[in-house]
């Protein structure tokens, strides 16, 4: 089958349509539903559950973004927690600086990174390293009853339906607080601030009242609904805001660099007054 549409509904009134090429693959996972898709014009992409995930063409802009704007904030960041991310960019970010010692990556649905690294290799190319220890459970239970304590935790869960709605609960973050180190960090992606701003707001006034620092920061995914998408940070100690500069650089980023990160931070109006 291909040469057609695939419709992609994010409100009562806004949907996107993908042209495909060809389904390569779908199934009814255990807890969604699966597919991974040719694209005419984003290359392969990972569907769950109607919704597009990732793709090749621009997957670059997520992943860096949600990566390197805490890994480079962190003075020390070697211990790292990966919540959900099972196409596996987050992961690849993360393993490419050379201060993380560590990598606990707890992915509910071991069948999305089948499938990723089967699929879409280029994202899913850093299962292999040896600083991975990789966890196929539930997050939400998982940093309920960890002793562990991390630098930085990255929440990269897709949208707030199905397996993902409990990660954007209050009771999670203070979860994550307490795995976090006395000077650690975490990330989050946070919607929509324009099509979806209860939770866009919810995950501000959560992490607020759960940390001694709170950031939002946004960047435009074209793939995900249109406008910029949010990202909000928890720190303990540390601003990121400050660019820990001392370390070595990372060559080949698409995305990131010290321009960005800074200028990320500078939010529009709207987006202010939606904070308070």
């Amino acid at each position: 089958m291909s040469g057609y549409w695939m419709n992609e509904i994010n409100t009562d009134g806004y949907r996107v349509q993908w042209k495909i090429n060809n389904i390569l693959h779908t199934e009814t996972t255990d807890y969604q539903q699966l597919s991974i898709v040719d694209t005419v014009e984003w290359g392969k992409a990972l569907v769950l559950d109607g919704a597009l995930q990732v793709s090749e063409k621009d997957e670059f802009i997520y992943n860096e973004m949600i990566t390197h704007i805490v890994m480079h904030s962190h003075p020390q960041p070697e211990k790292i927690l990966i919540i959900g991310g099972g196409d596996g960019g987050a992961l690849r970010e993360v393993v490419k600086h050379k201060d993380v010692k560590a990598v606990d990556m707890v992915e509910i649905d071991g069948r999305v990174i089948e499938n990723c690294k089967k699929y879409l290799p280029s994202i899913a190319c850093a299962f292999d390293d040896p600083r991975l220890n990789l966890y196929l459970e539930d997050g939400i239970k998982f940093v309920a009853n960890s002793k562990e304590k991390y630098d930085v935790v990255i929440i990269d869960s897709s949208d707030p339906v199905g397996p993902a709605v409990q990660l954007y609960s209050k009771g999670f973050y203070e979860n994550v607080f307490k795995v976090l180190a006395s000077d650690g960090m975490m990330v989050a992606q946070s919607e929509s601030p324009i099509f979806y701003q209860d939770i866009f707001v919810s995950v501000f006034d959560s992490l607020s009242t759960i940390f001694a620092q709170t950031y939002v920061y946004l960047a435009t995914v074209p793939t995900y609904v249109s406008g910029p998408w949010s990202f909000t940070i928890g720190s303990k100690k540390y601003s990121p805001l400050k660019i820990i500069d001392d370390r070595e650089t990372i060559n080949g980023l698409k995305y990131y660099n010290a321009g960005i990160h800074k200028g990320a931070f500078n939010l529009p109006q709207y987006v202010k007054e939606l904070l308070g």
